[in-house]
């Protein structure tokens, strides 16, 4: 089972739009010198939406080569096409990733049905463990808990990384699914509380700035010491709220650039974060404690 204090791993590029590799090998190092327990590659934080097939695969195959073995390496997998995300899986496995982070389908809007077929395909087609990834926020459908209960049922779906921010979810999950079935949070904001109701772990954006203080509230929390985590947690609260003021990665690749930990680089549509909010997001670094 993956559990613990993911990171949600941005993809460092040049002023150009270049990735970065020299940089990406640098934040690998410092996240497992830092104790962060899993890496996602090329996932929504990793602008996977504007990276192409073939860096797609660069990307997951330059983090397992990187990684090496020293801690689980999930690769960003999913799509709106099932097969497209059968074959980002399928490339995913062949370079050597733990896991597959795979997203519900946006813009089409499947039916719960419908994300039954799609999963379901996909891990038919690849021997893989596979975590669902429900983000209605970015996706628009919401998938169930009586679906994911269904996809649970299927050998190669070990999981999922829940960022609705419901936490309330955990437990009919953990009854519909069972103990071996990761919940993994995606809404950082909420993440204390939902490790706390039951979850395993998380897979988180604050963690690129933080990833000490990711661990640290992961592991009480999951010791179910309550003081201890919710005292981690308000040191992360203002990086919770503020590295969210305008679309991820926005604000992250921002506060990470004037951590000096990566280039100013971002690829449109999404630009540099909006100058109106440079003071509030380093302020935020400042409290939480990881900036000067």
């Amino acid at each position: 089972m993956i559990t613990g204090s993911t990171v949600a791993l941005v993809t460092p590029m040049t002023a150009a739009g270049d990735i970065c590799w020299q940089t990406l090998e640098q934040l690998i190092e410092f996240h497992v010198f830092n104790g962060t327990e899993g890496i996602v590659a090329a996932g929504t934080t990793g602008e996977s939406a504007t990276l192409s097939f073939e860096e797609h695969a660069q990307v997951i195959r330059f983090t397992v080569e990187k990684v090496a073995g020293r801690v689980p390496v999930i690769a960003g997998a999913g799509g709106n096409s099932t097969a497209e995300a059968i074959k980002l899986t399928k490339d995913a496995k062949q370079y050597g990733a733990d896991a597959v982070l795979s997203v519900v389908p946006y813009y089409n809007k499947p039916t719960q049905k419908g994300l039954i077929a799609h999963f379901t395909a996909i891990a038919d087609a690849v021997d893989i463990p596979i975590l669902l990834y429900n983000v209605p926020g970015r996706t628009i459908v919401d998938m169930t808990v009586e679906t994911v209960a269904v996809l649970a049922k299927h050998k190669n779906i070990v999981g999922i990384k829940d960022a609705t921010g419901d936490v309330s979810r955990v437990q009919p999950t953990l009854e519909a699914c069972g103990p071996d079935f990761a919940q993994l949070s995606g809404d950082d904001a909420t993440s204390c509380e939902f490790l706390l109701a039951g979850g395993h772990g998380t897979v988180s954006v604050t963690a690129n700035v933080s990833p000490k203080g990711m661990v640290e509230m992961v592991s009480a929390a999951r010791q179910e010491d309550r003081d201890r985590a919710e005292r981690f947690d308000q040191l992360l609260v203002p990086l919770h709220q503020k590295l969210f003021v305008e679309p991820n990665p926005i604000p992250v690749k921002w506060a990470l650039n004037q951590m000096g930990l990566i280039p100013p680089g971002i690829r449109l549509p999404l630009t540099e974060l909006d100058a109106c909010f440079h003071e509030e997001v380093m302020q935020a670094l400042k409290d939480s404690g990881v900036a000067g």
